[in-house]
């Protein structure tokens, strides 16, 4: 996999800006943030270049000036309580690519969100304090992102998997929100 340097510096200004961001209304440190919120954002767009790649389109991500102004601007307006996450996307390109192509596209990176709640619930199973609060955090950041990304809102992954198959959209969306709001659920399963 290919990464341009415009790239990677669009990813690394995109990450601290969001990072700001969500550090603003939380009583969590900017490096907590910045590595849960790094590790979430970046896994999710690296999530659909993997499968854009695999479908043999060109993929690229860009960020969104104007949606990284928003984040902050959000930010700051509510103290945090709420923000806009919209730093940016993968873009694709490939013509003829089908619905289907477009909404496995969209929902790899939900679903790597997903992946990574689970590796971070398990973070906090152990005795750690800071691998505790690390894995908290991080567990309700990419539940967070998993769930925000799969609004059905145009141009959101939500509204092309929607399009493709509104079942796997729903399934996602509701396993994502009861883990999101009601975690206690997985304490269970332990």
């Amino acid at each position: 996999m290919v990464f341009y340097k415009s790239e990677i510096a669009q990813m690394l200004i995109s990450v601290l800006t969001i990072s700001l961001a969500f550090s603003l209304g939380f009583l969590v440190s900017f490096p907590l943030v910045l590595l849960t919120v790094g590790i979430g954002f970046i896994a999710h767009e690296i999530g659909h270049k993997i499968v854009a790649l695999r479908f043999g389109c060109r993929a690229v991500y860009k960020m969104w000036v104007e949606g990284l102004i928003l984040a902050l601007v959000f930010a700051f307006a509510t103290a945090g309580r709420f923000i806009f996450a919209a730093p940016g996307a993968v873009y694709i390109y490939k013509p003829g690519m089908t619905r289907r192509e477009n909404g496995l596209i969209s929902l790899a990176g939900p679903l790597t969100n997903v992946a990574l709640a689970f590796v971070f619930f398990f973070l906090i199973l152990t005795p750690a304090p800071f691998l505790q609060q690390l894995g908290a955090w991080g567990f309700k950041i990419n539940l967070f992102f998993a769930m925000f990304n799969l609004l059905p809102v145009p141009p959101l992954d939500g509204s092309k998997v929607m399009s493709w198959n509104p079942s796997v959209w729903l399934i996602v969306m509701v396993a994502s929100a009861v883990l999101f709001f009601f975690p206690q659920v997985l304490y269970s399963l332990i």
